[in-house]
């Protein structure tokens, strides 16, 4: 692969500033959607040294290897006009996966490494595989311990000390299940969770560093309680319990205890409802035996478009406890413990697939999807479009600022919304 250039540009002044190399993770996508990767199923306990299973996604290739005049920059100033409604960024063909805003800086994870951006000087810094992470594929950003934390594609994931400038990287060998991370979360008690490719890791009472403290759930040792192995997400309930959301369902895991919920129990809403409004024909399980076998189990071979109810791809839970599981097909699904709620395109939302769930400071839920980014207001939702300065409608992540303002991820670039209706 070669490296491309990543460039900011600022809309209605047409500046270019940043340049950023990156990496494509897997096939070429379109800004339509992507097929979901192909999953090999990794189950049972982990052992100390373990290597990546089988079948598994091939690993980034690493930047260095490249010619030197091809590296990329990895730091510099840019210029933004402060009166203009919106800003976009531009960073090729590459997702941008995860969003965080931390004070004046903002974090943006790409599948060409993450950018260190500070909104008041208006520099930023590029960090990949030269300067300390072993992937630069990013999927998720957050904070740990006061510590930036990074999940990546195949590189584990890794902990940026700013004070230091170092980065701390934990991947198999050091109990992790698998070296694609998909989330990081640590919950009240201490305990602190990771979403992987083959299962979730709870490392009890947050110490890294001891590998006894690693625990790895996957759907054998769980005796299925995790319903598949691919772990997309976590959020932590009102009374403590976690959520996982996962390929096959939602899980979730209570003083010691496992209960799920797919389609069949309510998840996702039901083909009939959402057939007419499917944009993508690519089906998954053309695409690989592991789709295949699980669109089989889940009873769904007479549908041949993209479409799984019981794939979670974003989840959240509000201060009600209500989860909130964004589907891949099946529009939005409530669930208050009981009882579930399906919201789509009927609805009024702007489409069906749902890659991103956000809570801004004030509690609003916003929805990520294949055709523009809503806000929930009641049972309606406001939506925003290129229109209203989105770069893409398909949306994959988000932050919010304190000052109102948004920060939208989609494929090809960011959006910085100053004003949002």
């Amino acid at each position: 692969m070669q490296l491309n250039k990543i460039t900011l540009a600022i809309i209605g002044v047409g500046v270019a500033g940043l340049v950023a190399g990156a990496y494509f993770i897997g096939s070429k996508q379109s800004e339509q959607a992507a097929v979901p990767a192909v999953k090999q199923l990794s189950a049972g306990p982990l052992k100390p040294g373990a290597e990546t299973p089988g079948n598994h996604p091939p690993m980034p290739q690493v930047a260095g290897a490249q010619a030197p005049g091809q590296l990329p920059t990895q730091q510099g100033k840019v210029q933004v006009d402060p009166s203009a409604k919106f800003t976009h960024f531009r960073v090729g063909n590459r997702n941008v996966k995860s969003i965080l805003q931390d004070g004046n800086v903002v974090w943006v994870g790409t599948s060409g490494g993450v950018v260190r951006y500070d909104t008041k000087t208006d520099d930023y810094r590029l960090f990949d595989v030269r300067n300390g992470l072993l992937s630069n594929g990013i999927f998720s950003v957050s904070k740990l311990d006061g510590r930036i934390m990074v999940g990546t594609y195949g590189g584990g994931m890794s902990l940026y000390d700013e004070k230091l400038d170092k980065w701390e990287n934990f991947n198999i060998p050091d109990g992790l299940g698998d070296a694609f991370v998909y989330g990081v979360l640590k919950a009240t008690n201490g305990d602190v969770w990771v979403a992987t490719w083959s299962g979730a890791n709870r490392i009890r009472g947050g110490n890294l560093k001891d590998r006894s403290k690693w625990d790895l759930y996957t759907v054998e040792n769980t005796k299925g309680g995790l319903p598949n192995d691919w772990v997309y997400g976590l959020a932590e309930g009102k009374n403590g319990e976690m959520w996982l959301a996962t390929e096959g369902g939602l899980a979730r895991f209570k003083d010691g205890k496992w209960d799920n919920w797919n389609h069949a129990k309510g998840l996702g809403a039901p083909y009939e409802m959402v057939k007419n409004d499917i944009k993508f024909t690519n089906d998954p399980a053309k695409q690989s035996v592991h789709h295949a076998k699980q669109k089989e189990e889940m009873g769904l071979q007479g549908i041949n478009v993209a479409y799984n109810p019981n794939y979670i791809v974003s989840m959240v839970v509000d201060d009600q406890g209500v989860v909130w599981a964004g589907t891949w097909g099946g529009g939005l699904s409530s669930f208050d413990g009981k009882n579930w709620r399906h919201y789509t395109v009927a609805d009024g939302l702007p489409g069906n697939h749902v890659f991103m769930l956000h809570r801004d400071q004030k509690g609003a839920l916003w929805i990520g999807t294949n055709d523009g980014l809503a806000r929930r207001d009641g049972d309606k939702f406001t939506v925003l479009t290129t229109a209203n300065g989105l770069f893409s409608n398909t949306v994959f992540s988000m932050a919010s600022g304190a000052d109102g303002s948004r920060w939208v991820g989609s494929f090809g670039g960011v959006a910085h919304l100053k004003a949002v209706p």
